[in-house]
């Protein structure tokens, strides 16, 4: 169970000395403290009047305070949240004057330090500096970090349920693939199966990258590939994840159409040897993020294919499905226990057989533990 109160409490210990008030929008970063949630994003914006003061305003000594507009208030459900002062602003009230009375409850100094999201609106910033104009802006997240990255038990069995239900959804999703389907119609029965298991929806856009000799794999391209018709020989290379009780899974599995080539299954083989090689190495208190990404690419330099592993092996996750740190060269981090990062070795060729596994596994004193484990083998449709 998840005790906001005490991530709280956390929080604020964290802000003495550093920040007199901080602010969080609705984001990730307020339902990880509060336990207000996000709803399902929209590709274009929508408003409501006085939106830029939505957002929960804390302090080292006091309770969130959450001024909402009416129309946030009534229609996504936020003003039913409990535990939590909720302020609602009427559609033609003053933010500012809101905003102001809020902050004269703080007994703020002249001065004051601010800590604001870093996804806080430009507009949200432009408003307070008129308020505040003598404040000092700071990153909350950078502060609040310090406890995303270290994932509770309680956390790591909410995540393991997410996985769970991705696992499910892929399996309904196995179980119709048949040849000469189209991307789109394998992408539309994965966000499908994903909330019929269970979860609020894809932890983000549900992503294929498709290649085989008829078939050239191509980047960023959708509205061009969602069409095509998928006959073999070609290998797809799944790309997506569960959202459960406010965390994002990410996860990844290849599947051919025909029968395999020997360098399609080699290949294959290659990046399940990478994974399983960078799952031993998240040692906590051991290695580094770039120690783990240097021995899981070693695998498939050593094997010749080490340009076509573009990407870096893995990112830290939970809220956000990407979050630092990250197994990439570079990132010096140590690894600590509770880390959670994805492993996700891909070999991806623009004109013959790619490959990719990925799963979520948490950093262990004696290497990773992985919270989904099916399809180890090549599945061959």
């Amino acid at each position: 169970m998840i005790v906001y109160v005490d991530r709280l409490t956390q929080f604020q210990a964290l802000m003495k000395g550093q920040a007199d008030l901080a602010f969080f929008p609705t984001s990730a970063d307020l339902e990880y403290l509060t336990g207000v949630p996000r709803d399902i994003p929209n590709f274009g914006l929508t408003m409501h009047p006085g939106a830029w003061l939505e957002g929960a305003w804390i302090t080292p000594h006091h309770a969130p305070v959450l001024p909402l507009p009416r129309m946030s208030a009534e229609f996504s459900g936020l003003g039913r949240v409990q535990g939590i002062d909720v302020r609602v602003l009427g559609d033609w009230d003053d933010p500012t004057a809101l905003v102001r009375d809020i902050l004269k409850g703080f007994d703020l100094p002249a001065r004051p330090t601010v800590a604001i999201s870093d996804l806080t609106s430009g507009e949200t910033v432009v408003k307070l500096q008129r308020i505040l104009p003598d404040a000092v802006f700071i990153s909350a997240t950078d502060i609040l970090r310090e406890l995303r990255v270290i994932k509770s038990e309680d956390e790591i069995a909410l995540m393991r349920e997410a996985g769970r239900i991705t696992e499910a959804a892929f399996a309904d999703v196995v179980a119709q693939l048949k040849h000469g389907m189209t991307e789109l119609e394998i992408l539309s029965e994965v966000d499908y199966q994903l909330r019929r298991h269970g979860a609020l929806g894809p932890s983000f856009t549900t992503s294929f990258y498709n290649s085989g000799p008829n078939h050239p794999l191509k980047f960023g391209d959708r509205l061009n590939t969602w069409p095509r018709v998928l006959m073999p020989p070609v290998s797809l290379l799944f790309d997506f994840g569960a959202v459960y009780r406010g965390l994002c899974y990410d996860f990844g599995r290849t599947v051919f159409f025909g029968d395999p080539t020997p360098e399609a299954q080699r290949v294959y083989d290659l990046v399940m040897q990478s994974q399983a090689a960078g799952v031993a190495a998240l040692k906590a208190g051991v290695h580094t993020c770039e120690e783990v990404d240097a021995a899981a690419r070693r695998v498939i330099d050593e094997a010749g294919y080490g340009e076509a592993f573009r990407h870096r092996l893995g990112h830290g996750i939970g809220m956000d499905v990407h979050e630092p740190p990250f197994l990439t060269k570079g990132d010096t981090t140590p690894l600590r226990e509770g880390m959670l990062f994805t492993v996700e070795p891909s070999i991806t060729l623009f004109d013959t057989f790619s490959a990719r596994v990925e799963d979520v596994v948490v950093a262990r004193p004696d290497g990773g533990e992985k919270l989904t484990n099916g399809w180890q083998s090549l599945i061959v449709i």
